[in-house]
């Protein structure tokens, strides 16, 4: 951020929705802003940007509509495309492209504005591509022009948060036949591990341990699988809260193989577990005042002579024992190990996890919508705030003490005849998987978090990039952070 704009580096100013002509040009003194206006038919609505006045210092204008928090994103996220769609012009021209841009911000813009424009600066022009062209010229730093020092806590703070965004993206999008266990444990020592404490744990130490869901799904993969445990401590004295994320590097869905359409999407059914790295990081990053557990199970379900089968009864950290019906229920498996884990080993406040867990929830819910189920009307209200401040959308799906006299028969439904539990028991696919997964959380607050649907994008928007969306991520840090 900087008080003065320099004349050297290249300017953008926002206009509003109906605003006659940008208040910046005015100030200018520039004669041909009304001729201008009319020239490109400025409006002003979020997203809409135009190139500047011929002889004017500002070369752009962006359109941030009615002002809202949301339009200053879309305003943020489509001004850093355009921009770099104008320097890869310029490189395709031979002219060297001007990486650096500044951008005036007005008096009357504060902390949730300049919040979610950051978000959209930073996020709009996310891209992940392995290919053998060098990757085009892209802008490098805009610089925020504003006379408001109070404004510099919340640019640092959505810096950060959007970040976390593009590592969960960075590592959900990594093809699998890069990204195995090992590879996911050693990126969240790199990253989370440079701010908070990380252990990775192999599949002999899970063996010695017990992680028998871990290692069912793991055993069908030349790949071991590794559990990741990152932890952030502040003080003794602070909240404890665990979060637990689903690390399935690749599913073929096992024995029970999925479709083939679709399934090179599935390495980014680690999506959950890539949110809880990119989260504990950012949670650190920013100091918050609550201990944070991270946890992450990281397996390839494989199809193999060592896969686990349909029929196979599994015993999980802690004793419980599950009976296996569908090899392609894999997540709910090796989440199970954690949430067990966290029970007995690390006694939190509360639990929440996060995976890609069912078709179900894209049915439910679309692409775009997290589903939520929660053991307290007072945890869903939490983790529904904080998805409004992360701008990610939830709905609060039911358990069965939400629906009455339904809940006995679906709570009977996840009992097995020769285990205690059941993998897939009947019933709605979301719920009954969260069911299951409410068998391991030993009856401590706890939410789960279905975000199969928006964890993947089919198409580019707003500061959305297709692939993976990194979804939840700054949802996770929001919730930890109402809790500091």
């Amino acid at each position: 951020m900087t008080t003065t704009a320099r004349r050297a580096i290249p300017l953008a100013v926002v206009c509003r929705l109906g605003e006659a002509a940008p208040a910046s040009l005015s100030a200018r003194g520039d004669e041909l802003t009304g001729e201008w206006v009319d020239a490109v038919a400025l409006t002003g609505k979020a997203g809409e940007i135009q190139p500047g006045p011929a002889g004017s210092s500002v070369r752009w204008v962006a359109g941030v509509g009615d002002g809202t928090p949301a339009q200053w994103r879309t305003a943020g996220a489509a001004l850093t495309k355009a921009l770099n769609a104008w320097m890869a012009k310029d490189a395709d021209a031979g002219r060297t492209p001007e990486r650096t841009v500044q951008l005036e911000l007005p008096s009357s813009v504060g902390p949730d504005e300049v919040s979610e424009l950051v978000r959209g600066l930073r996020l709009g022009g996310y891209r992940y591509a392995v290919t053998s062209e060098a990757a085009p010229p892209t802008v490098r730093t805009i610089r925020l022009v504003t006379s408001d020092p109070a404004l510099d806590e919340p640019v640092r703070r959505a810096a950060v948060l959007a970040q976390a965004t593009a590592l969960a993206r960075d590592l959900a999008n990594t093809p699998s036949n890069v990204k195995d266990p090992a590879w996911l444990a050693r990126m969240a020592t790199r990253t989370a591990g440079k701010v908070a404490d990380v252990v990775v744990r192999d599949e002999k130490w899970l063996a010695a341990q017990g992680f028998g869901g871990v290692l069912a799904v793991g055993g069908g993969s030349v790949r071991p699988p590794r559990f990741v445990e990152m932890t952030w401590r502040p003080s003794a004295k602070a909240p404890h809260i665990v979060l637990v994320g689903k690390g399935i590097t690749f599913d073929t869905g096992g024995i029970s193989v999925k479709p083939a359409d679709g399934m090179h999407l599935m390495r980014t059914d680690m999506a959950g577990g890539a949110a809880v790295i990119a989260a504990v990081e950012a949670i650190a990053r920013l100091g918050l005042n609550v201990r944070v557990t991270g946890l992450v199970s990281c397996a390839e379900n494989h199809l193999s002579g060592s896969a686990y089968r349909p029929g196979d009864i599994v015993r999980h950290y802690g004793g419980r024992t599950t009976e296996v019906t569908n090899t392609d229920a894999e997540g709910r498996m090796v989440m199970a190990d954690a949430l067990a884990y966290a029970v007995e080993r690390l006694s939190p406040d509360l639990i929440v996890d996060v995976a890609t867990l069912t078709g179900a929830m894209k049915i439910s819910l679309g692409l775009r919508t997290g589903g939520l189920f929660a053991s307290t009307d007072e945890i869903a209200a939490q983790v529904l705030a904080a998805g409004e401040v992360a701008g990610e959308r939830w709905w609060r799906m039911p358990l069965a003490s939400d629906v009455g006299s339904v809940a006995d028969e679906f709570a009977e439904a996840v009992r097995s005849e020769i285990a205690d539990v059941r993998q897939c028991p009947p019933g709605p696919g979301g719920i009954a998987a969260a069911m299951f997964l409410r068998e391991f959380t030993g009856g401590l607050p706890w939410a789960h978090l279905d975000i199969a649907g928006p964890a993947r994008a089919d198409r580019t928007y707003d500061e959305v990039s297709a692939g993976a969306t990194g979804f939840a991520a700054r949802t996770l840090v929001e919730l930890v952070a109402a809790h500091a």
